[in-house]
């Protein structure tokens, strides 16, 4: 009985994730979800993010914690547009959700809509919600072992940004490892290694974005 509820809800996401797509689609919107253990520095990307792309790209996010607005607060503060989905304890944002938000933004004034997801290494995997692709943080700070226990979301996941690596001269913890416990799950990840805090490496990325999000609307050329 367990297993044939939690297919149907899984069913049912998909269904209404579909609708989002299509929506997106029309109106030739990229959209990424982010996600991350708590942490990790979505927030913090999504700053340095927005502010390298400046003009270039229109971007709205929306934000999903399961209390508070202080990330959404973070982000207006950058003159994007940005909604903010309070779960009331669910550990992620589904189709649903996103749906329902998506009346506050003004989908046609925007290139790239940023999902960030609630923090947690394991349901935001299992849930689309109508994004393009998926991509995930992982700090230096929590270790090279992530990959083989958490392996659905760096399955599902496009990109993976390593994340604080003006760290690694404090931390017992193997770069190179990260990097072969990844690509072991998925051999396909884009991989990008960065500090939020410095900016190295962030130019990469942003780079890395603005292609991909032209490409996905030809006409901001």
């Amino acid at each position: 009985m367990k297993i044939s509820v939690v297919r149907d809800i899984l069913d049912a996401n998909e269904r209404i994730a579909r609708e989002n797509r299509r929506l997106f689609d029309r109106k030739g919107l990229m959209v990424m979800n982010l996600m991350s253990s708590p942490g990790a520095g979505k927030t913090s990307l999504l700053e340095r993010t927005i502010d390298a792309l400046g003009a270039e790209l229109r971007v709205g996010v929306i934000e999903g914690d399961i209390q508070s607005s202080k990330d959404a607060e973070r982000i207006a503060r950058l003159g994007v547009q940005v909604v903010q989905i309070n779960t009331g304890g669910a550990c992620h944002l589904d189709g649903n959700m996103i749906r329902d938000a998506l009346d506050a933004l003004d989908l046609d004034q925007m290139d790239l809509l940023v999902v960030e997801n609630v923090g947690n290494l394991v349901c935001p995997a299992e849930f689309r919600v109508g994004e393009d692709f998926k991509a995930m943080i992982l700090s230096v700070t929590e270790g090279e072992d992530k990959p083989a226990k958490y392996p659905l979301m760096f399955r599902e996941s496009k990109v993976l940004l390593i994340n604080k690596i003006d760290l690694l001269p404090y931390l017992d913890c193997s770069l190179e490892e990260i990097r072969e416990e990844a690509f072991r799950v998925n051999p396909d990840l884009v991989l990008f290694e960065v500090s939020c805090r410095t900016g190295e490496g962030l130019d990469r990325w942003v780079a890395w974005l603005k292609e991909t999000t032209r490409a996905r609307r030809p006409a901001l050329d």
